[in-house]
Formats: C-alpha cells, sequence, structure tokens
C-alpha cells in the first residue's frame, strides 16, 4: 500500500516510519526544519523498544498525496477545518482518509445510531467543512494510543505504546481497514479493528480531556501529577464527567475510570502534546478536547463543572499567552 501522511509531526513521522519499516510505501508531508531533516537523513526514532530509522519520502507538496491508497492525517484538529477542503482536491478515487488525531474527530456522529446521529460538533468543524471534504465512506476510525515528543528536527522520542485501534465509523469492519492495520502490524504497531472504535476513542479521550489541560496549566509531566493528591481527585472528577457524557451517548468505556487514570499516571516522564505545544509557542488543541466534551454535554443536559472550568483556564492560559 501507498500511505500519505499529512502533517508528519511527532504521531505521524512515528507511524510513517514504522510503516515503511513494515515495506509500505510512505510519503511524509511536512515542513521546516523538521522536513529538511527528514529529507538529508530520515526519520530516526528512539525507543525502548529499539531504536530505528527509515527513509520515506519526505516534501511539503500536498499534491504528492495524490496517488495514495491513504491518506494519514497528522496535523492537529485545529488546522483541518482549513486543510481538508484543499487535501481532498488530491484524493484518488478510492483512497481512505484515516486521521490520527486527539479528541472528537468530526466524524464521531457519522454512520452512529445513538442520540444526536448525524451532527457535527461545531467545536471541531465550523460549518462542517471537513465533513463536506470527506466523504464518510472514505473514513477510517482510529485512535492512536503512542506516547511520542519531536525531540529534534527528524528525531522522534517513542515513550511508550504501540497500538493503533481501527475501525469504520459504521461498524462493518471492511477489507479495507483490515489491509491497513496488515501495514500497520508489518511495521511493527499493534493495529486491533475493533467494532465499536467510539469506545477506544472514548477510552483515550477521558484521558486526553484530563491529562493534557491539567499539565499545560501545570508544567507538569505526566507522573508528576499523581504525586499531588488534589491533582489526581481532579483527574478523577473530569474523567468521570467525560465518562458521563459518553454513558449518555451509549458508549461503555473497555476498562474503569482507575485502570484509565493509573494508566495515564504511569507513564511517567513525558509531556503531553499540549504541554509541548504550550511550550513550543504554538495554538492548543483545547476545541476537539474539552471544547468539543462541552458542546455534546450540553446538548444531553449531562453537567461537566470541573471540565468546564478547566477549559475555562486554559482558554485565559491561552490568551495570556499570545
Amino acid at each position: 500500500m501507498r500511505f500519505a501522511v499529512v502533517g508528519a509531526g511527532a504521531i505521524g513521522a512515528y507511524l510513517g516510519a514504522a510503516l515503511s519499516r513494515g515495506g509500505s510505501e510512505v510519503v511524509l508531508i511536512a515542513r521546516g526544519a523538521h522536513l529538511e531533516a527528514m529529507r538529508r537523513q530520515g526519520v530516526r526514532v528512539l525507543s525502548p523498544r529499539g531504536d530505528f530509522e527509515a527513509r520515506p519520502e519526505a516534501t511539503d507538496d500536498l499534491g504528492a498525496a495524490a496517488g495514495a491508497d491513504c491518506v494519514v492525517l497528522g496535523v492537529k484538529a485545529y488546522s483541518l477545518p482549513e486543510l481538508a477542503p484543499r487535501i481532498a482536491t488530491h484524493l484518488s478515487p478510492g483512497a481512505s482518509v484515516l486521521p490520527a488525531q486527539n479528541g472528537i474527530p468530526w466524524w464521531f456522529f457519522q454512520g452512529f445510531d445513538g442520540p444526536l446521529a448525524g451532527s457535527v460538533v461545531e467545536a471541531v468543524d465550523p460549518g462542517g467543512g471537513i465533513t463536506a471534504a470527506f466523504a464518510p465512506e472514505r473514513v477510517v476510525g482510529c485512535v492512536p494510543f503512542p506516547a511520542t515528543e519531536l525531540v529534534e528536527p527528524g528525531v522522534i522520542r517513542h515513550v511508550e505504546g504501540t497500538r493503533f485501534a481501527l475501525g469504520d465509523p459504521d461498524g462493518a469492519e471492511s477489507d479495507r481497514v483490515r489491509q491497513i492495520a496488515a501495514a500497520l502490524k508489518a511495521g511493527g504497531l499493534k493495529a486491533p479493528v475493533e467494532r465499536e472504535i467510539r469506545e477506544q476513542l472514548w477510552l483515550k479521550l477521558i484521558g486526553n480531556v484530563a491529562f493534557n489541560p491539567t499539565t499545560a496549566l501545570t508544567g507538569a509531566m505526566l507522573g508528576q501529577l499523581g504525586e499531588v493528591p488534589q491533582m489526581v481527585e481532579l483527574l478523577r472528577a473530569v474523567m468521570d464527567e467525560v465518562a458521563a457524557v459518553g454513558a449518555a451517548l451509549g458508549i461503555d468505556l473497555p476498562v474503569s475510570i482507575e485502570r484509565r487514570l493509573e494508566a495515564g499516571l504511569g507513564v511517567g516522564d513525558h509531556k503531553t502534546s499540549m504541554l509541548q505545544d504550550l511550550e513550543a509557542g504554538k495554538p492548543l488543541e483545547l476545541d476537539c478536547m474539552t471544547g468539543a466534551v462541552i458542546e455534546i454535554a450540553r446538548k444531553l443536559d449531562v453537567p461537566v463543572p470541573h471540565t468546564e472550568t478547566v477549559h475555562a483556564c486554559v482558554k485565559a492560559l491561552r490568551r495570556a499567552s499570545t
């Protein structure tokens, strides 16, 4: 298969390097010093599972997505409303779109048979532009669980996790999803095909919504959050609220809140993507996480006061830092 990774940052370059290692044809689409480093020396992955290098094609041209069997969206969620129509013009007939992103994706209510089916989440897809750009039949649901960091241009630190859960939004378990999963597995990744991909998405989401904003507010790494009992209680409260929103949608978590909380804190010395972005002076992926949860919660009349408070604090932080 041929993969084009649009937005080959920490997670995108890691995924692209693994796919290349597994024998897939890969093009990484990036920009800046990171792109130049990948052009010169490929991608170097530093991992407790063993370091490796890959030298896939790298470019800044979105047109390189043409001819790909699968276009991976590794860009930040806030970039997609502007990029989606441009990416769509380069998609080949039959090409799949695989968003490897944080938070609630634009496709969440597509092929959904629960409350709010067919809705557009304005916090993620204002005006429905992404929904219009990518036909639902192109979308492959993806929940990336690895923790990665871009430590320097062309060099990715893989902290832990190799699982990219995949699934058709309508639960079809199609051949195309199995083919993509096989390519990921050939690269040394875990790629389970899930009939209920939203359960995996919500499992990751409760951690994203709890951990990412609080690390941005405190500057703490994941393990450090667990050293303050009051912080642990706040994290648990946010997770409980997000789980309640999921329950109102008919989504059952595959593991308990306590296990999810312990797993996140157990990652240890890792900066979340939001803290990395804050320190780099980049925009924050807030709307697709706390913002989207709050929007859905209000439609369902589910109270989420702790999540609203954390959201407001990060919004104030974002404005103060610009």
